[in-house]
This record gives structure tokens, sequence and C-alpha cells, in this order.
């Protein structure tokens, strides 16, 4: 009942935020052992088929968006609540407006469940919109990690895509700790100077480089002089003369490109028909359904699909292997625990980890497995060199370490 009575709390607390852009709970409670809220119906749809529909927003309406949901988790942060899982699927639109919804509701159903990764930040749903601090499991979040992930919703409206893309979770969650910092305009330079400035110093790595509040965040988004570092100035070398290094190189380029399609036409072979698309459906028997859909990928050749999924105990998660000629798929003996997992090049074997547990690797046709670390946070890549790459555990800090054995180094 412990956990039943912090569930309770949590949601007390969300239920204090009178906000016209937060959803309001309007009660919560305990029947015959099951927990249960209540929220309004929202007529609309939610800003995650919203952007899924038209890729990309209007500039000044993804601006006024978001600035509004930065008002509104302003208010919650007044109040001592981060919400901890603000993307797409969480704001609704009604209206035109948006309306922010699920505020505590994961953090509570932690508290009445013990998820340990809901307590330390993570969210077992998408990756995309998580902060670093997030990604390496780290309990101490603030009111930065929304706006971060505030920062990373008005990216995805802009540009039609999340500032961190990978194939797997472990992949995006890699490029969240450790990615090259990213800019809007590079993909749409429409986009006002200051816009990009504002999300650029949201998507910081360090908390402390961010804004100091997300109503800061908001306000820069406004403000047309705003800019943010590397890109706020540019070189006279780099405007100067129409025969700067950039022109000399683009019509380097338009020449080489000319002569190119020029051969090409030449000697061109006749067009060949396409290949013929294959579309098929493999539902999953019952409890061997994937934990979720961002933990899983293919194996070379896509013959397989690794998943993290169900324990066959019936507690926690372990891997998965879905061939498509068989109704079942298999799980991999020895992977008891893992959330996180990386499959190697050849894709003969996988490396995984849980949040805090032993760095593992072992071959996905059966056999003894490997410790290769005693505690790490997550793993994100394997390398063609052999190397796979995991947030160690004390430093929340990205290493590599020999797939074969041997030893460890940070990056």
């Amino acid at each position: 009942m412990v956990g039943a009575e912090r569930f309770l709390a949590e949601i007390k607390t969300t239920a204090n935020l009178q906000h016209p852009h937060i959803l309001p709970l309007f009660d919560s409670g305990e029947i015959d052992g099951h927990l249960f809220y209540v929220m309004p119906y929202v007529e609309g749809e939610t800003l995650r088929y919203r952007i899924d529909r038209e890729k990309q927003l209007p500039v000044d309406e993804a601006v006024a968006l978001a600035s509004k949901v930065a008002g509104a988790l302003q208010h919650a942060h007044e109040h001592g609540v981060i919400h901890r899982d603000i993307k797409p699927g969480n704001i609704l639109l009604q209206g035109g407006g948006p309306v922010v919804a699920d505020f505590g509701i994961a953090l509570a159903v932690g508290a009445a469940g013990s998820n340990r990764l809901t307590e330390t930040g993570l969210s077992l749903g998408t990756p995309y919109y998580m902060s670093p601090e997030q990604a390496t499991g780290d309990q101490a979040v603030g009111a930065s990690t929304d706006t971060y992930a505030v920062g990373s919703v008005l990216y995805e409206m802009l540009t039609g895509d999340p500032p961190y893309m990978g194939s797997t979770a472990q992949a995006v969650l890699g490029q969240i700790i450790a990615g090259k910092p990213v800019s809007a305009t590079e993909h749409r330079p429409s986009i006002p100077a200051n816009v990009d400035a504002a999300v650029r110093k949201a998507l910081e790595k360090l908390p402390v480089d961010r804004f100091t509040s997300v109503q800061d965040f908001a306000k820069a988004l406004g403000d047309e002089h705003f800019r943010y570092g590397e890109l706020e100035t540019v070189g006279a070398a780099d405007v100067v003369g129409p025969w700067n290094r950039l022109t000399i190189l683009g019509w380097s380029a338009a020449a080489l490109l000319a002569v190119g399609l020029g051969w090409s036409l030449l000697r061109a072979e006749p067009p060949q028909p396409p290949a013929p698309l294959t579309r098929f459906s493999s539902p999953f028997e019952e409890g061997q359904a994937p934990a979720g859909f961002g933990f899983m990928d293919f194996t070379a050749g896509a013959e397989e699909l690794v998943y993290v999924g169900p324990g066959e105990s019936g507690l926690g998660t372990q891997l998965w292997i879905r061939r498509w000629a068989d109704l079942d798929a298999t799980p991999i003996r020895g992977t008891e625990g893992a959330g996180f997992f990386t499959l190697s090049p050849d894709g003969r074997e996988v490396a995984f980890a849980s949040a805090g547990g032993p760095l593992r690797v072992a071959p996905l046709a059966g056999g003894p497995s490997r410790t290769l670390v005693e505690a790490a946070i997550g793993v994100s890549d394997w390398s063609s060199e052999g190397n796979v790459y995991f947030t160690e555990f004390s430093s929340r800090a990205l290493h590599r370490a020999l797939a074969s054995g041997g030893g460890t180094e940070a990056v």
C-alpha cells in the first residue's frame, strides 16, 4: 500500500496545477485495489498526429505552440512539479492551442510500482525527447530536463524529425549523450536565426548550459535579436566578395557534377524496373510481445528481429529473437534483465545491459555469455572495429570496450 499512497500523493500534486495549457485532473483514488485518475475528454488531436500528417509546421505556428507549452511548464516548475516526459504525444491540440497532458502520471505510476527506470527519470516510451541526464540515468533531473524536451519538440515541428535519430533506442540515447550539436537551419534555412539559436541553447548537453528557466527559452523565441554559440557571427572572409572559398567550391562542385552527368547520359543504360515490394504482418504470440517498439533491431539482412520482451518467469525483461519462418519467438538465454542492447555488425552476437547492471555479450544462436563491464547504464553501439560503446555507471560518461574483452577506455 505504500506504493498506492505515493501514487495518490503524486496525483494530488498534479491536481493542484491550474493553467489554461495544462490538462486538469478531476479525481483520483482506489477501488478494489485498483488505482485510478480522471481527466477530461479533449476534442482534437495530439501534436504527434499533426506532425505525422504535415511533417513540418509553419515557423510562426510552431514557435507559438512551443511558447505556450513553455508557459505551462513554467507554471508547473514554480509549483515544484517536473513533467519529465514532454513529447508530441503528450501535447493535445484543442481549438488550435496546446494542452499538456500526463503531468506527474509517469512518476506516480513509477511510485506505485517501484519501476527503477521511472525513478531514474528514464521512460519506457520513445527516447527521442530525453535529456542527456535522463539518458544516463541521472536521478536528479530538474526543470532544465523539460526545457530540453520542449526544444526537441520544437526542432521536430520545424524540421520534421527529432534532433537525434537512430535505428534503435540505444543508438538514439548514444547520440543524445555524445552526438554533435544540431542546427535546425541546416535542414530548413528559412528558420529565423533567433529561433535556431534558442533551440540550440535548449539542447545543450549540460543542464547548466541551457536556459535558466523554460520561460527564458520562450522569451528567446520571441526576441529577434537573440543569438547563441558559434553561429552567432560569420567571419568576414565568408561574406566578402563573390569569389570566396565557399563560392569557388560551389562552382567547382557544379562543374564536376555537370561533367559527370554528361558522361552518365552518354553511356546510360536502359532504366531497370524497380524491385517488387513485399509487405507482410507477423503478429506476436501472447506473452512474447516487445516491451516497447523503440527497443528492437533487425539482424544483418533483416532475417530476424531482436527485441526486449517479457521475462519467461513473468518478471522483468529479457531479449527475444523472432525468425520470420517461426510462429513463436525464442528467448535468448542468459539475457535476463536486459533493457538496452546492440547487435554485432555480423549479426551473430548481442551486447546488452540493464540500468546499472553488467554489460554482457551473448551469441544469438545460444551459448555462454561473457561480461565486459561490471556496471553500465546502457549500451549504444557496436562498431565495425569491434568496440562496444556504453555509458559507464559511476562517471555517467561514454566509454568503449573491446567486444572480445580486455579493458575499457573513456571516449
